[in-house]
């Protein structure tokens, strides 16, 4: 059996722990008897149950259940049939007007006042705009249930969660390919100069224009590829690759499969060494709900090559 490189193995639980994806002392805390392999081993399958965790907290992603786009104007929301929106859960009558003005959007009160219990970032809900950055929107919750209004280019959506969905409540666990060492690889950094923004496509017909730093070049069963990752969010120190492979036609996710790694060993900006664990493949948020809003791999990122590493397709 292939044996995991020490400093990969320790380096990628730091990795783990600094990204909150697994407490420090689990992620790193290892026998000291426990070989290299061991300890990669081990700091997976945590990660791996973490992964399982957090997709099923009350806000994971198995409670959406609605996504509908925001029409300029009022749009009245609400479990009553006279909405715009209508959300198919429970849910008050009434809970409010989202009125889009231009390239902002504002939350009123619907005739009555807004229901008890509503609250706007966890405080009782008033009128005002609301904020509708991906990385840190308005949650607007009411027992259970969420909303956020995204923006999608020129658009506006409005995601809808339900900490009571079937989804969530008959969720029993997700599929993964057995640990294997052999897909963990070394890869090379080749950096852009200068750096390149990236138009990655969406399964809802938009494009995203991502930060493309460089490319990694790496060897799988004597065959050299090449994945070229993009910054999801540039201040967090992460390469973020959206990819397909061979598997999708049989027993992976149709669509794409996310990999998170940490940077080069010489940073983004220089040539250098990084470790590309397809292990810890997953699935994007629409392998579980046709609500999500999901990018899609861009055509260098589409692989010829099956991958049998990481998580497979879900089965409700």
């Amino acid at each position: 059996m292939k044996q995991v490189p020490a400093v990969f193995a320790f380096s990628l639980a730091l990795f783990s722990a600094s990204l909150g994806l697994l407490p420090a002392p689990a992620a790193i805390a290892q026998s000291p008897a426990a070989s290299p392999t061991q300890v990669w081993q081990n700091d997976l399958l945590q990660w791996r149950a973490q992964h399982e965790r957090e997709l099923a907290t009350p806000d994971g992603w198995l409670t959406l259940i609605g996504l509908e786009w925001l029409q300029p104007g009022v749009n009245s929301v609400g479990s009553a049939p006279d909405n715009r929106i209508r959300i198919h859960a429970q849910a008050p009558d009434h809970i409010g007007l989202f009125t889009v003005s231009g390239l902002a959007v504002q939350l009123l009160a619907p005739a009555g006042g807004f229901p008890p219990g509503l609250t706007i970032a966890g405080q009782p809900a008033r009128e005002g705009p609301l904020t509708v950055d991906d990385l840190k929107p308005s949650p607007i919750a009411w027992n259970g249930l969420t909303l956020v209004v995204l923006r999608r280019g020129n658009r506006f959506a409005l995601r809808i969660k339900d900490a009571n969905s079937p989804t969530r409540t008959a969720f029993h666990g997700l599929n993964w390919f057995p640990p294997d060492p052999r897909l963990l690889v070394e890869a090379q950094w080749i950096p852009f100069t200068p750096p390149r923004t990236e138009k990655i496509p969406t399964v809802i017909g938009t494009t995203l224009d991502l930060p493309a730093p460089g490319l990694a070049r790496f060897k799988l069963n004597g065959q050299t590829l090449t994945l070229e990752p993009v910054l999801e969010d540039p201040s967090e120190k992460v390469l973020f690759f959206i990819l397909r492979d061979a598997t999708s036609k049989t027993t992976t996710y149709q669509a794409a499969r996310f990999l998170r790694t940490p940077l080069p060993d010489n940073g983004l900006d220089h040539p250098g060494t990084l470790y590309l664990d397809f292990n810890r493949l997953e699935n994007p948020p629409c392998a579980y709900t046709v609500y999500a809003t999901c990018p899609l791999p861009p055509d260098q990122n589409r692989l010829p090559v099956p991958i049998e590493a990481g998580e497979k397709r879900y089965t409700p």
